[in-house]
């Protein structure tokens, strides 16, 4: 945090919305009309005084250089973050320094920023959080030792119920509804088994879902079948193997071996929301190291998570890998704030996407997708649906059906015109996912998720 970054684009800004509906409200808040009293200083912090409902102006402050991503403080009473108010407020400062002119923070922003600031030092000085007190390895290990067999004993119970469903015809699937698949899931949740209980609620959703759903409904079990065995048998396994079968079932990890120091560039961000849980995605590129990494975000009961990177641009910082198969990664120190970078990602044809989703599944056969960059295509229509072909061969790859339904697609359509461009997303069984595009002249990252 020893220097401001750039101002970021409205893009760049509305990229950190939670939802629709906050950005299409805060995009309101992001003239200098409902604002007085804003400023921002040298360090990347953002503040104002934001007119309200009532006669008490809402106070509004941003930090953009905080050692995790951009944080947020506001007066008014929303649970989202960033609420409205501060995606408003960055847009105003994304517009140049006459709407946020540097200064010095008004008392309240002050005092924020400030503790703010001790507790990014806190946690460079202290980075594993180990100064609360000394470690119980013995303790951990037996309550690691009592999960384990709670799993263990989910997963049996799980085969068991895979193998009365085989044996009483896979057409009672349809016949027994949901309720029986919600069933199994809570008591994969009892087994403190969440990656299976995940499995298990898809399942439930595949039965009469469309033509050949017995092949589908097959399918998934045997996967489930498979993971079941592997964790029943993990001691028998190669530990990178073994490693994926335990994030799979859904026992946290930890990153291993060095950190790696890179400019990451931020390829893309999306949330994954259920009922319980927010799950935020964001890939990033290392432009020196060429590695691919995802970071993991989570908000519970409705409220976005709070890790943000605004997409397209790069920070220098350090990124350690978790055991696996996965590109799962934790984000650790960031040396200077978010930049503006020309760089763009490596990209490939279809048929090196496909093969590269293909040599991913021999490692690790419950992945659904796997992270690629597309050079050189060109989104054309196929039948009811569209696909990326590309613009020098043969080839091409079908849209999954939740990227076609999504706005996203007719931005990526009205950045090609008909021309080729470079197009980053998740290729897998379902198809291709755009979730970033470029143009092949230069021009910014246009986000489609």
């Amino acid at each position: 945090m020893t220097q401001q970054g750039v101002r970021w684009t409205a893009d760049q800004v509305l990229a950190l919305a939670p939802d629709s509906t906050s950005r299409k409200a805060g995009s309101k808040l992001g003239t200098a009309d409902p604002w007085s009293v804003t400023g921002s200083s040298r360090e990347g912090a953002v503040w104002g005084l934001c007119e309200g409902s009532g006669g008490t102006p809402y106070r509004t402050v941003v930090d953009t250089a905080d050692g995790t991503g951009p944080a947020y403080r506001c007066s008014c009473p929303s649970r989202k973050f960033p609420c409205k108010h501060a995606l408003g407020l960055l847009l105003l400062w994304s517009g140049g320094e006459g709407a946020t002119p540097a200064g010095r923070a008004p008392d309240w922003a002050e005092q924020w920023i400030a503790g703010r600031r001790r507790t990014q030092e806190k946690r460079e000085a202290d980075p594993t959080g180990s100064g609360s007190g000394p470690a119980d390895p013995e303790g951990a290990r037996r309550r690691a030792e009592r999960r384990a067999e709670r799993i263990t004993s989910g997963a049996t119970e799980l085969e068991e119920r895979l193998a009365d469903l085989l044996r009483s015809g896979l057409a009672t699937a349809e016949q027994s509804g949901y309720t029986l698949w919600e069933e199994t899931a809570a008591r994969m949740v009892d087994a403190q088994a969440p990656g299976l209980a995940s499995r298990v609620r898809e399942l439930g959703a595949i039965p009469g879902s469309g033509p050949s759903w017995p092949v589908r409904l097959l399918e998934e079990c045997a996967l489930l079948h498979l993971l079941d065995r592997g964790w029943l048998h993990r001691e028998r396994l190669p530990e990178t193997l073994a490693a994926t079968v335990r994030a799979r079932v859904g026992l946290p990890t930890s990153p291993t071996g060095p950190p790696v120091r890179d400019h990451w560039l931020v390829l893309a961000q999306y949330d994954t929301p259920d009922p319980k849980l927010t799950t935020r995605r964001i890939w990033l590129h290392g432009t020196a190291s060429g590695r691919t990494a995802l970071l993991l975000s989570y908000g519970a009961a409705g409220r976005a998570p709070e890790l943000t990177l605004p997409v397209g641009l790069a920070l220098d910082a350090e990124v350690s890998a978790h055991p696996g198969a996965g590109q799962r990664a934790s984000l650790g120190e960031q040396f200077a704030p978010p930049v503006l970078t020309g760089t763009r990602p490596p990209g490939m044809t279809t048929a090196e996407a496909t093969a590269r989703y293909g040599e991913t599944l021999r490692h690790d056969p419950w992945q659904d997708s796997v992270p690629v960059t597309l050079d050189n295509v060109i989104p054309t229509p196929d039948g009811d649906s569209w696909q990326l072909a590309d613009a020098d061969g043969d080839g091409a790859l079908p849209l999954t059906s939740a990227a076609v339904s999504r706005p996203g697609l007719w931005r990526l359509v009205a950045l090609s015109g008909g021309a080729p461009v470079k197009v980053f997303g998740e290729c897998g069984h379902r198809g291709f996912t755009p979730l970033t595009a470029w143009p092949t002249t230069p021009g910014e990252a246009v986000r489609l998720c």
